[in-house]
C-alpha cells in the first residue's frame, strides 16, 4: 500500500534473510515460534492509521459511555470471578483491511478483546524486522524499547517483587504462544507458571521454584477461563472463583465483558453492523452475515456461511453473534506477484489511573485463504502468518 517500502523490501527479500529473521528470534526468546511467520511486514499509510485510531477511539467512547451493569451480564454465572476491576488493564481491537463501496482501503471491526496479546513478542518481531532490514528503522514504532519496558513493567509488575509476580497459563510448554511468554519472563524477570501448580492456603497463593514457596501478589492471566471445563481430569488447588488475596492483570471477568458481546453496541462507519443471533431482524439476509460464538478464541467455531437450518437448531442464540461480512482485499504484493490479505489488531494497555488506553504496538496477520488463519493456506504459500504493520506516508 505504500509502493516505496513495498518494492524496496521485496527487492531486498531471500530466503536466507527469512531464515537469518527466525535464528535472530529464537537467540532472543530461547524458542523458536510455534506459530508461522510471515516473510514480510505489512506497510500501511498514516492515512489508513488515523482511520484505525478514530475508529478505536469512538468504541472506546462507546463503551466508557454505557449504563453501568451492561458489561456485567456477558459473565456467565458459572465464570465470575471476585474482586473485579472498574477498567481491564489490556485492551485489544483487530481491523479486517477491507475496501470500501467508493474503492477507498479502510478498517472494518472484526472483534475486540480486553486480554492480553503477544505484547513482547510483537515489539521484539518488530525490532527484529528492523535489524534484517535496516531501512525500515526510518518507520519504525516511535516508543522506544526502554519505555515500551517500563509502560509493561508498571502495569504487570508495579511496585512487588517480580518473584511475587507470574504469568499464569495453563501448561504453557504446550502453548503457540510460548515464546510470548520466554520474551515477557526476560522483559520482566517474572517466572511462567502452570495453573495446576499452584498451591493455596488459606486465601493466599504460592508456587514453587527452587525448592522455595513462594507468595504469589500478581498475576498475569493467560489462562482463558472458560476452557478449562475442557480439559479432562484436571486436578487444580485454584479455583478462580474462590476469594483470594491477588491482584489479576488483567481480571478473568474482562474477557467476557470486552468481546463479541459488545459488537451489536457499536455503531461507527468502520463496524460492521452485528446482531444477536435471537435479535436477527427478519428484515435481513443470512447470507450477508457470519455467524460467531461469543466466546471463542482464535476463530474457532466461526460459520462463514450460515444457513437457516444451522441457526434455528442453536438452543442457546443469546451466545451467538451474526457480525455482516466485509470482504478483505488482498493489497500485499509478494515476490511472485500474488497479494495477501490481512488484519491488524491493535494492542493498547490500560493503566489504572488513566481515563483511556494507550497504544503501545500492533499485531499483523497474513492469508491468502478466505479465513485469516494459516492452516487454510496452500503449504508453499508465502506472506502468510503473523506479522507486523509499518506506517509512513
Amino acid at each position: 500500500m505504500i509502493p516505496k517500502y513495498r518494492k524496496q523490501f521485496n527487492q531486498e527479500f531471500s530466503q536466507e534473510k527469512y531464515e537469518e529473521f527466525q535464528k535472530i528470534l529464537k537467540e532472543k526468546s530461547g524458542l523458536l515460534p510455534a506459530f508461522r511467520l510471515s516473510e514480510s511486514p505489512m506497510f500501511l499509510t498514516n492515512e489508513f492509521k488515523n482511520k484505525l485510531i478514530d475508529a478505536s477511539e469512538s468504541i472506546i467512547d462507546q463503551i466508557k459511555a454505557l449504563p453501568a451493569g451492561t458489561l456485567e451480564k456477558a459473565i456467565p454465572e458459572n465464570c465470575k470471578v471476585p474482586n473485579d476491576t472498574a477498567q481491564p488493564h489490556f485492551f485489544t481491537i483487530d481491523f479486517g483491511i477491507c475496501r470500501s463501496e467508493n474503492g477507498e482501503i479502510e478498517p472494518q471491526l472484526i472483534e475486540l478483546q480486553a486480554f492480553p496479546s503477544l505484547y513482547a513478542f510483537q515489539k521484539v518481531f518488530e525490532d527484529t524486522f528492523s535489524e534484517i532490514y535496516p531501512f525500515l528503522n526510518e518507520i519504525k514504532s516511535k516508543i522506544p524499547q526502554e519505555e515500551f519496558q517500563n509502560y509493561i513493567k508498571e502495569l504487570i509488575v508495579g511496585d512487588e517483587n517480580p518473584e511475587n509476580v507470574i504469568l499464569l497459563e495453563i501448561y504453557p510448554e504446550k502453548q503457540k504462544t510460548a515464546i510470548d511468554f520466554a520474551l515477557t519472563e526476560k522483559l520482566l524477570g517474572i517466572k511462567t507458571v502452570c495453573l495446576t501448580r499452584v498451591k493455596k492456603e488459606g486465601k493466599k497463593l504460592f508456587y514453587e521454584n527452587d525448592g522455595q514457596k513462594i507468595q504469589i501478589n500478581r498475576i498475569y492471566n493467560r489462562v482463558i477461563f472458560d476452557e478449562l471445563d475442557r480439559i479432562p481430569d484436571l486436578q487444580l488447588e485454584f479455583d478462580f472463583r474462590e476469594e483470594a488475596d491477588v491482584k489479576w492483570i488483567t481480571h478473568p471477568n474482562w474477557f467476557f465483558k470486552i468481546s463479541k458481546f459488545l459488537l451489536p453496541m457499536l455503531k461507527h462507519q468502520f463496524v460492521p453492523k452485528s446482531y444477536f443471533l435471537h435479535e436477527f431482524p427478519e428484515g435481513e439476509s443470512l447470507e450477508n452475515f457470519v455467524l460467531k460464538p461469543l466466546f471463542s478464541f482464535a476463530g474457532s467455531g466461526v460459520n462463514l456461511n450460515p444457513k437457516k437450518e444451522i441457526t434455528d437448531a442453536i438452543e442457546d442464540k443469546e451466545n451467538y453473534i451474526l457480525q455482516r461480512k466485509v470482504t478483505y482485499e488482498p493489497v500485499f504484493e509478494d515476490i511472485n506477484g500474488e497479494f495477501s490479505k490481512a488484519e491488524i489488531r491493535l494492542l493498547y494497555i490500560w493503566r489504572e489511573q488513566d481515563e483511556r488506553p494507550i497504544l503501545l504496538e500492533n499485531l499483523g496477520r497474513m492469508t491468502k485463504a478466505a479465513m485469516v488463519n494459516v492452516d487454510f493456506n496452500k503449504k508453499d504459500a508465502i506472506w502468510i502468518g503473523s506479522s507486523n504493520a509499518f506506517f509512513a506516508d
